[in-house]
Parts: structure tokens; C-alpha cells; sequence
């Protein structure tokens, strides 16, 4: 059992979401600590010059909602954070910072650029300095 549970989430894929949560619980120890991540991607300088500031803290604010829903939905006790920047990076760090001993991440059907697992999953593998538990 794991005292420590990163469950990185995309909001776009509920379903994969709903199922690692749920994995993560059953993974857990007793009063171990899930935290469910979901990274909202920095967009390039040249994009964000024509999009308003309003654009990022609502695609942060709504991350927070579909994830408080999922958690609500999947009946798992989780902490919340929402990150800004590259989303493996970013759930590296946030494994670091909670002291993380998994990762849970979900992986979509890969193309020919990333043929094992998805490309946020695989940098994810290669990094991180505990378990990590991926989902197809």
C-alpha cells in the first residue's frame, strides 16, 4: 500500500479519470493521501498575445470544478492541485513536492511518435524517482 498517491488527471478524458482515482483509493494505505493533479499547459507567447489573461485563470477555475466533480463522483478523498506549464514536468515536481511514492497516470492509444505509451506518460516513466502505475 502507498502513503502517497499522485493521480495526475486530464479533464478531457473523465472516464480514464473516474477509473485512476478509483484505483488510486484501492491503492492507498490506511490514512495514506491522494492528490489529484491536472496541469493546464502554458500556451505559446505568440498565441497568448491575442488571448486574454481571463482565458488562463478560467481554464484554472474550471480544472478545479471537473475536479472536485470527479472526486465528488467517484466518492474518493483527494486534495486538489492545479498546475500551470508542461504537464509532465509538472507532475514530477508536484510527485517531488508531496513526497509521492506513485504516480498514477492515464495513457491514451499512442501514435507512431510515442508507439509504447503516450508522451506525457512516457516522460513521466523515464523520470520520475518513484512508482509509477500507468492506465491504458
Amino acid at each position: 500500500m502507498y502513503k502517497t498517491i499522485l493521480v495526475a488527471v486530464d479533464i478531457a478524458q473523465a472516464e480514464k479519470a473516474e477509473r485512476i482515482l478509483k484505483q488510486a483509493a484501492q491503492l492507498s494505505a490506511a490514512g495514506g493521501r491522494i492528490l489529484m493533479i491536472n496541469v493546464v499547459e502554458e500556451l505559446p507567447a505568440y498565441v497568448v498575445s491575442d488571448l486574454s489573461v481571463d482565458m488562463l485563470v478560467d481554464a484554472r477555475k474550471r480544472a478545479e470544478t471537473e475536479l472536485s466533480e470527479l472526486r465528488n463522483t467517484a466518492g474518493v478523498k483527494a486534495d486538489i492541485e492545479i498546475r500551470q506549464g508542461a504537464p509532465a514536468r509538472e507532475i514530477l515536481a508536484a510527485a517531488e513536492d508531496a513526497k509521492a511514492d506513485l504516480i498514477i497516470v492515464a495513457s491514451h492509444v499512442p501514435d507512431l511518435s510515442n508507439y509504447i505509451i503516450g508522451a506525457t506518460a512516457d516522460r513521466v516513466v523515464r523520470h520520475a524517482k518513484c512508482s509509477v502505475l500507468i492506465d491504458r
